[in-house]
């Protein structure tokens, strides 16, 4: 691994077990995409922020609301990373409000997308911004009825956020799903995938590199084409980086993640640990860009797409873990 990216990794690792003692009643995803977050900025994880910004949010909600749900975890390191904690957060629930009022339904998703909104744009914004993700959510819905549902809140509000034409980003998504649900065989991880290409610039060829680019995982015995990872999977598709260079990285992080403390087999299954791999290679790439010769603009629209895909593994394994407790009660 390259020195910058293996410090990367190495500071999510110890990101891991710094969260993992601050906050050992959370799901351990909820503990790692922490740490990811954090990772992702270059810095040491703090648990006593991210505690002061999980107390913040007990302060300012009520005993039985979704932002004190399985997701609180993941909004405070995301707020404890933030120059103004309280505002955003005030933010935050004023979107969240917005949003319910033209029926979006409580949710962890639902949580995450306000923050999104509140965060990537200004408040004289966040009422066209809601309307707009509303828009797109409903156009996916009219194309596919039992797919779309809470776990697209998120990728709605991306998309509300971006510069596409609600029309136009619906019928390009349409298109990409049909080319490439023949090849993948989870329908809704689909959906997400096509969410992900569209806001990536949605280059000609986007759904023949991602094609290629999930061959050659394969070859490496690499399975990026399941639920939690095709989306990922569309990241790193997007970028502008030799295919086979890009399955080495994530396979050799992949690979030293598993020998980690935290992360063996008994802790950490396969598909999550490929997911986060990817993210930490993709973050890296992005970082690269950044201080390159490239303009900016494809860097900041992954890096958008790599945090709302983070936002939306938080909140899948809120739900996740949601569910579980409800089974063993």
């Amino acid at each position: 691994m390259q020195q910058h990216h293996a410090e990367r990794v190495e500071l999510f690792v110890s990101n891991t077990q710094i969260i993992k003692e601050s906050f050992k009643w959370q799901h351990a995803m909820m503990q790692r995409l922490a740490a990811l977050l954090y990772a992702a900025e270059n810095k040491t994880a703090d648990g006593e922020a991210i505690r002061q910004s999980h107390e913040l949010i007990k302060q300012n909600t009520k005993l039985f609301s979704a932002f004190r749900g399985n997701s609180a975890i993941s909004v405070a390191a995301m707020l404890s990373l933030t120059t103004d904690a309280e505002t955003k957060l005030a933010d935050t629930l004023h979107v969240y409000d917005l949003m319910k009022e033209i029926k979006f339904r409580n949710s962890d998703y639902l949580v995450i997308a306000a923050y999104q909104i509140a965060t990537q744009t200004s408040p004289d914004q966040f009422q066209p911004t809601v309307e707009r993700a509303k828009s797109f959510y409903d156009g996916m819905k009219a194309e596919h009825r039992f797919l779309t549902g809470q776990d697209d809140y998120i990728f709605a509000a991306m998309l509300a956020l971006s510069d596409l034409e609600v029309d136009t980003g619906v019928a390009r998504m349409e298109q990409l799903y049909g080319e490439l649900k023949p090849e993948f065989s989870s329908r809704n991880s689909v959906q997400a995938l096509t969410q992900v290409l569209v806001l990536g610039d949605d280059p000609p060829d986007a759904g023949a590199r991602v094609i290629a680019l999930n061959e050659a995982f394969r070859k490496r015995d690499l399975r990026m084409d399941k639920t939690y990872t095709l989306a990922s999977l569309g990241i790193l598709s997007l970028l502008p980086s030799d295919r086979d260079s890009l399955v080495d990285e994530v396979a050799e992080t992949n690979d030293w993640l598993r020998t980690q403390k935290g992360f063996g087999a008994w802790s950490i299954d396969k598909q999550e640990l490929l997911l986060f791999s990817s993210a930490l290679v993709a973050i890296q790439h992005v970082e690269n860009l950044r201080n390159g010769v490239l303009t900016t603009a494809i860097s900041t629209s992954i890096t958008n797409i790599i945090i709302a895909q983070q936002a939306a593994m938080a909140a899948t394994a809120a739900a996740s873990a949601a569910a579980a407790s409800s089974s063993s009660n």
